[in-house]
């Protein structure tokens, strides 16, 4: 493990790179999904399954934790690593986007933003500064600049004044996280689905010199051909030696497309959610659990995985779990969910390191659009 935070393509296939972070609580496998630990657990896994699938570091919500139990208990606690119980790297988002969509009472200045908690109304002030701050406390390994993330459709005087904003936001996170060695804070490229203002964007936060950087305010509504218009666009102002990250996103499907334009590092709380709605995601594609179809199915889920929550388990018994409302289904879907898209990035990375990705992932489409089983 390295004493400090770097970054190395290892292998190039089109667009697609392969590629290494290193710091002092582990490497980080890229492309990588980036399981989603919003309060500090990853709703219905131990943290050692999450270990077990294959997840090399997972992400902590700023919003949630400083709302509940705060970050001050967190550091008096040793730090979410300890807290939670996991000693790898954790990255934290800068709380920005939870601020926007989950408080109804906000207001935004360029100072910061004001906003009263989702839970108890109480209020609260954020700035880039105290952002950082919290993140801090966390002890995360990798933190982001406090954003505003603008809901799409709007107004191009919208996006660019929120994209103007972010960039002001980003050079004071900058200098509020200082050089902090063995750790890393990332830019957030905003500019909603506009080309020239996503340019500006990534060229600005390119020219602060950071440790990595991500495209954010995408899969927030707009269809997936804009996403990739965008990140066609975006990636090639990004620099090649650091890391880049696409927010929030997304299905296996986002995945494949978004790697093959240059993308490095995913989260989403897709695989997790869908679990605990009887939601799986297979080789064969969506598989709903909920369905009738699978009452009276003894085979298991995928007889090929080596998630035991796959193949030790009937499609009759899930069907049950899920239908009865158990507990245990949500944990066995999640846990089936999480090591499929560990898989999926597996899958990814081997196929840039033997130039096939593009044939591979065809591969893997094809499998999903091929569907289910047949029923019994």
């Amino acid at each position: 493990m390295a004493e400090n935070f770097t970054f190395k393509v290892l292998a190039t296939d089109g667009k697609a790179r392969r590629g290494l972070i290193d710091m002092p609580r582990g490497e980080i496998r890229t492309p990588a999904f980036m399981p989603v630990g919003t309060g500090g657990t990853v709703k219905a896994m131990y943290m050692d399954q999450v270990r077990g699938v294959g997840a090399d570091i997972i992400l902590g919500n700023t919003y949630h934790l400083m709302l509940r139990p705060g970050a001050e208990r967190v550091a008096r606690l040793g730090g979410l690593h300890e807290f939670a119980r996991w000693p790898h790297p954790i990255l934290t988002d800068s709380g920005g986007f939870q601020v926007m969509s989950l408080s109804k009472l906000r207001k935004l200045t360029e100072k910061g933003v004001t906003f009263r908690s989702h839970i108890d109304g109480a209020a609260y002030e954020m700035s880039p500064e105290r952002s950082i701050e919290i993140q801090g406390l966390l002890d995360s390994d990798i933190q982001m600049q406090l954003d505003e993330c603008t809901a799409l459709p709007a107004e191009i005087k919208e996006i660019e004044r929120a994209m103007e904003l972010s960039l002001r936001w980003a050079e004071r996170c900058k200098t509020a996280f200082g050089d902090q060695p063995g750790k890393a804070m990332f830019g957030i490229v905003q500019g909603g689905d506009n080309a020239a203002l996503r340019v500006r964007s990534a060229q600005a936060l390119s020219a602060m010199e950071l440790k990595g950087y991500a495209v954010g305010g995408l899969a927030v509504g707009e269809p997936q051909a804009v996403m990739l218009d965008m990140l066609d666009i975006t990636c090639p102002e990004l620099p090649d030696n650091k890391p880049r990250y696409l927010m929030g996103v997304g299905t296996p499907d986002d995945i494949l497309k978004s790697v093959a334009r240059g993308i490095d590092m995913f989260d989403c709380v897709m695989p997790t959610r869908a679990g605990r709605h009887g939601l799986a995601y297979t080789r064969r594609g969506k598989v709903n659990l909920r369905n009738a179809r699978h009452a009276d199915d003894p085979r298991p889920l995928d007889e090929e995985s080596d998630c035991p929550a796959a193949g030790d388990y009937s499609r009759a018994y899930l069907h049950h779990l899920v239908r009865s409302q158990e507990a245990l289904g949500a944990m066995l879907l999640t846990w089936n969910n999480l090591s499929y898209y560990q898989k999926l990035m597996q899958h990814i990375r081997a196929s840039i390191e033997t130039g096939t990705f593009e044939t591979r992932g065809a591969e893997i489409s094809e499998g999903w659009a091929g569907g289910d089983i047949p029923a019994l």
